[in-house]
């Protein structure tokens, strides 16, 4: 793609020396066409548009130019001076800032070196890293963890990489945990960081519990009961998970969890040195009677449980079984971890909602976890922790201990987010999407896999949690050979085996129908699994 003349639609918005780009650029724009008078609309809409279209096009030019620059750097000697920017600017036609960007991106990668008042200079190569040592010794000393009674705190992270790492190119994304960047709401999230970076502040040291406007909005989303003082901010689910695992359970002790369940909280309580125990489920969510059994032949004193759209089975707790758990868990002196992961991922056909456990418990047994990260993107690691009592105490000191704080200028984005109109429609319109996913993958699956068991269709989350044929106790085996086969036919799944902590009663695997593009991704992937299946049966 050729790079865009400086003289384009635009241009004069990118150049200059207070030339206005990215996000902050779509905030001029936006704040003045507030100020056109209403009549003058229609005359200008194609203005507008232009510059619109050119700041989408900023992006692309400086990974053009990058690419360009990055080719030419073996022209010149370390050391060696780079054409000046104005002679970048008229040689590849893009504008100042585009150019300004580019080094500046080099120079990140240590390629170049600028110079104030002189320029940009090819960087010296850099002094080859020494060949690697005997690190043997440290089998040693990670197995010494105090004597045989001890919990071995091996951290087996595959379960959660399945879903974090990105697939080979051309292989379709049906392991992902996270929503396609489609159904991200990435110019709502650009206008409310280049918005939370012009606060008063912002780049400065926040309160180590989250900023209080924060954490009011959080207890305001969890309920009634919850106040803003009960809240504290965390770098997303998982560090909050992590943390109260930690506070609530010694090393070595037994953690009760549902069976199945989310590979990251188990990777994060063997990884504190905590052993879990499973509860087995049914349709409607952890069983209670099996629950108190086990908190009797354990001593267990925390129970972790998503009670909304569980992952990965999609479950929700019936309301009968709310109180009976709490009652549970508060005979035995436990605490219960409620994470509400999927609250914001909820499919437009779902009905009313259940309100939290955290809502219904007036002697704090349920500490709450909760996240934007799920609904919005990765890179938003933005959640928090509720707890009442003498134990958030001992959650802020662990949080304090292990990352001091959340960044500010990330807390504050999620405050503009959260507070802007475009919030609502966001949410609106990936509940709307990801019902119509669901219905196509379950479609889909259908027609061309009917062999594979859905239990059950989920009104939240975006995954399908599907029985492997011909699977029973002792079978799980047959997962590693569905996966590979579907890798080999450029679809990549979940096996179930990583959401059990014990022997599961049969093989399993996961879809994700939110981490792709839409339907037609849909259909194509399962085509792909139809043959994958096809050749194991031929095999």
């Amino acid at each position: 793609m050729p790079l865009r003349p400086a003289d384009g639609p635009g241009a004069g918005l990118f150049s200059g020396p207070r030339a206005a780009s990215g996000p902050a650029a779509v905030d001029l724009i936006a704040g003045a066409a507030r100020r056109v008078p209403t009549g003058w609309a229609t005359a200008i809409d194609g203005d507008w548009i232009a510059l619109f279209s050119a700041l989408m096009h900023e992006r692309s030019s400086v990974a053009e130019l990058v690419t360009s620059l990055r080719a030419d750097l073996d022209r010149y000697s370390p050391g060696g001076k780079l054409p000046s920017s104005r002679a970048l600017v008229e040689r590849f036609r893009v504008s100042p800032v585009t150019v300004s960007r580019a080094i500046a991106q080099l120079a990140a990668e240590g390629l170049v070196v600028t110079r104030p008042g002189s320029g940009a200079f090819r960087a010296h190569p850099r002094v080859a890293r020494p060949a690697p040592g005997d690190t043997s010794w440290q089998e040693v000393s990670l197995s010494g963890d105090g004597g045989p009674e001890v919990v071995p705190r091996t951290v087996d992270a595959s379960g959660v990489l399945v879903t974090l790492a990105a697939p080979p190119p051309g292989v379709i994304e049906f392991n992902g945990g996270y929503l396609h960047s489609s159904l991200q709401p990435e110019r709502a999230l650009s206008a409310a960081l280049a918005r939370a970076g012009r606060r008063p502040g912002a780049w400065g040291r926040p309160p180590t519990d989250g900023l209080p406007e924060l954490r009011s909005w959080f207890a305001r989303e969890i309920g009634p009961a919850v106040s803003g003082a009960d809240v504290l901010i965390t770098a997303g689910g998982q560090s909050a998970l992590a943390t109260a695992l930690r506070a609530l359970a010694p090393p070595g002790a037994p953690v009760l969890v549902e069976s199945p369940t989310y590979p990251g909280m188990l990777a994060a309580a063997r990884a504190t040195g905590l052993r879990p125990v499973p509860v087995p489920m049914d349709a409607d969510g952890v069983r209670p009677e099996l629950l108190a059994d086990a908190f009797r032949a354990t001593g267990a004193r925390v129970l972790v449980t998503q009670p909304l759209f569980q992952n990965p089975t999609g479950t929700t707790l019936a309301p009968a079984r709310r109180p009976e758990v709490l009652a549970i868990a508060r005979a035995a002196g436990a605490f219960v971890i409620e994470d509400d992961f999927a609250r914001r991922l909820v499919h437009d056909d779902a009905g009313p909602l259940p309100a939290p456990l955290a809502a219904d418990d007036p002697d704090g047994v349920v500490v709450h976890v909760c996240s934007l990260t799920k609904v919005t993107s990765p890179s938003l690691r933005v959640g928090a922790l509720a707890a009442r009592g003498p134990v958030l105490e001992r959650l802020r000191a662990i949080q304090v201990v292990d990352s001091f704080f959340v960044p500010r200028p990330l807390q504050e984005a999620a405050l503009e987010l959260v507070g802007s109109p475009s919030w609502g429609r966001h949410l609106a319109a990936v509940s709307a999407e990801l019902r119509h996913r669901r219905t196509a993958m379950a479609a889909a699956l259908s027609g061309e896999l009917p062999e594979l068991a859905l239990p059950r269709l989920p009104a939240g989350g975006g995954s399908l949690w599907l029985r492997l044929p011909g699977s029973g106790a002792g079978t799980g085996a047959d997962e590693p050979a569905v996966v590979s086969a579907a890798l080999r036919a450029s679809v990549a799944i979940a096996p179930g085996r990583p959401y059990f902590c014990a022997e599961p009663p049969a093989g399993h695997v996961r879809l994700s129908f939110a981490a792709v593009s839409g339907a037609a991704e849909i259909a194509e992937g399962v085509r792909r699994l139809r043959t994958a299946f096809d050749g194991l049966l031929d095999g």
